[in-house]
């Protein structure tokens, strides 16, 4: 048996030496597939070990306590106590405020931090010049975001007005450990020392802002104890407790997620690969024919002779694989610099076996199992096809009655759901892409079916010759229709769908932006400082559109159900969070209600201590609520009691004040309140002024121009399609390799015809012209059956991904479909040239 078998990978090796370069072309588009999963996945390792050793450079130390109050007296007191007992503790204050700069007009949100001495315990804080963090504590300085000297026409040297205090510039951020690059895009940091933070006077009622304490401990064993001495208190008293482990977790899942998802584009690129293999190899088997009918002449049983290509399928595949693999390596250093800024830490880069292992073993087999099906037909062969080679292979089984090809099929199908649920993490998602990639590849097949049909019928005796015969060559034997047709349609349908994805989410904020009726914000005023703010604004020759006051609360029980403190922790996210409600008697643009009765301007009855409110339909649905449940509030302090009267569909992306819960205007209008105020002006400069005005007289007042949200928004948007559009183009090249591989799958087909052609007296020009009509008639069908497939694919993920409506961009998707039809002709014509350029005894001869 072992020599038999080394004697079937001999003439393996043998047979495939006319074959080779035809058999890497096939197994070529396996490596565009394998090099997206070996780069994706060298990265996400890359990435999860990084986490790890900078993990507590991450947190900034061993544990991390947080609260969006500022900490109550008894944590006050237990942070103060820790020194004794050898737990280092440094304490960092979180908040947004505006900037100024004595010198010049200009006023800019900025993100404040306020770090003590001693932070951070782990990591270094990379400055420019270089070390000035050393220094920093020394006197009233600041270290800000290059980006803030360039808002405000600022320098190293300038002094920087935050609230009541002044701050001289003495260097920019380059990293600080933990707090990733795109942060700023939101609002320039500005880190000032902690005890010059009272004299900015900006932590005044009504003010944001997140309270941090860093500890450092001597041992896991103290932090243990620690935790379980303090952990009921501190949960009790709404802090926070993060860990170095909770950290690494949270971040390396989040990168887990990016994986698995530009993961799945690559794996969709290497099964069609796979479907580009199967049509391929379903060609070579009908060239070999012959061969096998000699092999079993010689003595070969259909098993040998099943052997011996498979093994050729096996080792081309490998090779593929393992091209894929290089390039794969390759790409894996250039993914960093995509998505460096989205990161918060630096990430080491090496080689990662276990990526490059798995991606050639998925490789190879996805290569084995497509090309298997149509070998098993090489059994049947007869020795009489040595004589008659018209003998058909399959008379002496029906199709239906053979159960190694229908196991072939049911292994096949086994094995691409079960890379999809290793790919996607959970079964149900595994099922549901295998099933979506399946109906895909059912609509493509049926679409070169339909166009085979539709070209048999549809021709006319009165086209051109050159056009009929290149329509005739879409159902005629040994045509390209579906192979071409796979490739294409998977290509531009990856390609339209990811574009007309970016586009929804991008027309969403330019649609958002544009419907607002406001483009500056002013927030964070008190109630005695509002005439004032708004005579600032209608100075300024802006036109106020809303004043919108705003009132903190928390759930205190639900139907007479009180919310713990342990129920908050266990319960869901609208238990847990402190509101930003408002009241109003009239509903806005971005909501509609859904459920129930708005409660309008009505009048409270004498003695009626039970308010209306509405809430919004996702907040509803978390916490279990309907239409007539009790709610008892705590607003700083006071309790309030309310009677839920309406779920409404709130529009949270549009640019202007939107709110989970409304109350009538009786609940709330005697609570201590700040104001939110919207304004509108369509001049820059006019927005510029009335910020720097309202700055100057109300320091803690904060102003957002609106505009300048929207093109942050965009712009990181933009920069994360760059990233999944790069991951689409690995199924590009694969649907070009593929249609590369059916040419050359049908190239003695060709030839043939070239050679009957010629002789009947055609030139090289309608040799061309027929091949031209062929694939311009591919490339529009296969474009657009890619195209359509796309927008239900695009309407898919706004729907159920981001929940959001669904717009068409037809013009950009034709643009594709063109683009599709171009790349087929171009591709069809130049690779087949050889066809049309050789003399009929020279194609005679190698046929």
């Amino acid at each position: 048996m072992t020599r038999s078998w080394r004697g079937v990978a001999t003439m393996a090796w043998r047979e495939s030496r006319n074959s080779r370069r035809r058999l890497l072309l096939f197994m070529s588009a396996i490596s565009t597939g394998v090099a997206a999963l070996v780069a994706i996945d060298s990265f996400s390792a890359n990435v999860t070990r990084s986490v790890r050793n900078q993990s507590r450079s991450l947190l900034g130390g061993d544990l991390s306590l947080s609260s969006r109050r500022e900490f109550p007296a008894p944590v006050g007191a237990l942070l103060d106590s820790l020194p004794r007992s050898g737990i280092a503790v440094a304490r960092v204050t979180n908040f947004s405020s505006m900037a100024t700069v004595a010198r010049s007009t200009g006023a800019r949100l900025v993100q404040v931090r306020a770090p003590s001495e001693g932070f951070p315990f782990y990591g270094t804080i990379e400055t420019q010049p270089a070390d000035l963090w050393r220094n920093f504590h020394t006197g009233p300085h600041a270290l800000v975001d290059a980006s803030l000297l360039v808002a405000l026409d600022a320098h190293v040297g300038d002094t920087l007005t935050l609230g009541f205090a002044r701050f001289a510039i003495i260097g920019t951020i380059v990293s600080v450990p933990g707090d990733a690059g795109i942060t700023a895009a939101f609002g320039p940091r500005v880190y000032i020392p902690a005890r010059y933070l009272g004299a900015t006077r900006l932590l005044g009622f009504g003010s944001r802002a997140e309270f941090e304490a860093l500890l450092r401990t001597p041992s896991a064993g103290e932090q243990s104890a620690f935790l379980k001495r303090e952990r009921g208190g501190l949960e009790k008293a709404g802090v926070r407790i993060r860990t170095v482990q909770q950290t690494e977790r949270n971040l390396t899942e989040a990168v887990a997620d990016l994986g698995r998802f530009l993961g799945l584009v690559g794996l969709v690129a290497l099964l069609l690969g796979g479907v580009g293999v199967a049509s391929a190899v379903h060609a070579y088997v009908t060239e070999k024919r012959e061969t096998a009918a000699i092999l079993r002449c010689l003595g070969a049983s259909g098993g040998q002779v099943l052997a011996i290509y498979v093994i050729e399928a096996a080792v081309m595949g490998l090779a593929g694989a393992a091209v894929g693999a290089l390039a794969g390596i390759a790409v894996q250093f250039a993914v960093p610099s995509l998505i460096a800024d989205f990161l918060p830490i630096d990430v080491d880069v090496r080689l990662e076996p276990t990526a490059i292992l798995s991606g050639l073993a998925v490789g190879v087999v996805v290569a084995t199992l497509f090309a298997l099906r149509p070998l098993l037909a090489l059994r049947h062969v007869s020795p009489l096809q040595t004589l008659r080679q018209t003998a058909d292979p399959g008379t002496t089984t029906r199709r239906w009655r053979d159960l190694p090809a229908a196991g072939a099929s049911l292994l096949l199908v086994a094995s691409v759901i079960a890379v999809a649920i290793l790919r996607t993490g959970a079964v149900k998602d595994g099922i549901a892409m295998s099933a979506g990639l399946g109906g895909a590849l059912l609509v493509l097949t049926g679409s070169a079916w339909l166009l085979a049909v539709l070209a048999r019928r549809t021709m006319r005796k009165g086209w051109p010759f050159v056009v009929r015969q290149g329509i005739a060559n879409l159902y005629r034997p040994a045509n390209q229709t579906r192979p071409v047709m796979l490739s294409l349609g998977f290509g531009a349908f990856l390609l339209s769908t990811l574009y007309l994805v970016q586009t929804n989410l991008l027309g969403r904020l330019r649609v958002s932006s544009e419907s607002a009726q406001a483009n500056l914000l002013m927030f964070d005023i008190q109630e005695d400082q509002l005439p004032g703010v708004d005579s600032i604004v209608r100075a300024a020759a802006l036109r106020v559109v809303q004043r919108v006051p705003v009132i903190q609360m928390r759930i205190a029980a639900v139907n007479g159900r009180v919310v713990a403190d342990s129920a908050r922790r266990r319960g869901s996210w609208a238990l847990r969070r402190e509101y930003r409600s408002t009241y109003r008697d009239t509903l806005v643009p971005s909501e509609k209600v859904l459920n129930g009765r708005w409660f309008g301007a009505r009048a409270p009855a004498s003695g009626d201590s039970t308010y209306q409110i509405s809430v919004d339909q996702g907040v509803a649905e978390d916490i279990g609520l309907s239409l007539g449940d009790v709610i008892r509030w705590d607003v700083q302090g006071s309790a309030i009691t309310t009677r839920v009267t309406s779920f409404r569909e709130v529009n949270f992306a549009r640019f202007e004040p939107n709110f989970f819960v409304v109350f009538e205007p009786a609940a709330l209008r005697t609570a201590p309140k700040s104001f939110v105020l919207l304004a509108n002006a369509p001049d820059p400069a006019a927005r510029a002024r009335a910020q720097r005005a309202a700055v100057d007289r109300y320091p803690n007042v904060s102003s957002v121009d609106l505009s300048v949200v929207q093109e942050t928004l965009g712009a990181i948007l933009r920069r994360v399609a760059v990233a999944v559009r790069f991951m689409a183009l690995f199924s590009l090249v694969t649907g070009v390799l593929v249609l590369l591989g059916a040419v050359a799958a049908s190239r003695r087909q060709r030839i043939r015809e070239g050679v009957l052609l010629k002789t009947l007296g055609a030139t090289r020009a309608q040799i061309g012209r027929i091949m031209f009509a062929e694939y311009a008639a591919l490339g529009a069908l296969g474009g657009a059956t890619g195209m359509l497939l796309s927008i239900a694919g695009g309407w898919a993920v706004m729907r159920f991904a981001f929940k959001a409506p669904f717009a068409l961009s037809v013009g950009p998707l034709l643009a594709i479909a063109a683009g599709m039809v171009l790349l087929t002709v171009a591709v069809g014509v130049l690779s087949g040239r050889h066809v049309f350029r050789e003399t009929p005894m020279q194609a005679l001869r190698e046929v």
